[in-house]
């Protein structure tokens, strides 16, 4: 026969502990270690806004507080004629010299003595003086600088033939016009 459970006290807290299991006094504990946590977590919070807040009206005082700034001494004015000095100075600084030149030298034969190159980065242009022996010399090297792929456009400026030279080499000047590397 089963046992029978036959009690007469009144219902009270003492009662209900006595007759509480472990699982419960597990889910008890459980619960009041969540309630410890989220009380901690609660109160590091409040105090964190508390300092936020504090922070704020400190820097809303600043803000109306008017603050005095020390004029900046500027440096001297530069007029526009040195504004662009400088950026053309920066301009031919800037020009793709090696490119120009290794497009140049592997386009220039022997027979073709290079005598000087003048640059443009304005124009994106190069002036090229050069000798040649014969006519058809100077010619064959403008064609080799045409199917140059760093130049868009070379055109033969002037020639002319050195009298005063006993060899009567040809004197010529090219505009050659070149795009980005």
């Amino acid at each position: 026969m089963k046992p029978v459970r036959i009690d007469f006290a009144p219902p009270s807290l003492q009662r209900t502990l006595y007759r509480a299991g472990p699982a419960t006094w597990i889910v008890a504990v459980l619960a009041l270690a969540l309630c410890a946590t989220s009380a901690t977590l609660g109160w590091r919070l409040m105090a964190q806004q508390r300092a936020q807040a504090a922070e704020l009206n400190a820097a809303q005082l600043r803000a109306r507080v008017p603050v005095l700034v020390a004029p900046v001494a500027l440096g001297p004015r530069i007029s526009e004629a040195q504004a662009a000095g400088v950026n053309a100075a920066v301009q031919q600084l800037n020009l793709p010299w090696r490119a120009l030149y290794d497009a140049i030298g592997a386009a220039t034969p022997a027979t073709i003595g290079m005598l000087a190159l003048e640059p443009d980065a304005r124009k994106r242009t190069m002036k090229i003086t050069a000798e040649a022996k014969s006519s058809d010399a100077m010619i064959e090297y403008v064609e080799l600088l045409k199917r140059e792929e760093l130049f868009s456009g070379v055109t033969l400026i002037r020639h002319e033939i050195n009298e005063q030279d006993p060899a009567k080499p040809i004197r010529f000047q090219l505009e050659a016009e070149w795009v980005a590397p």
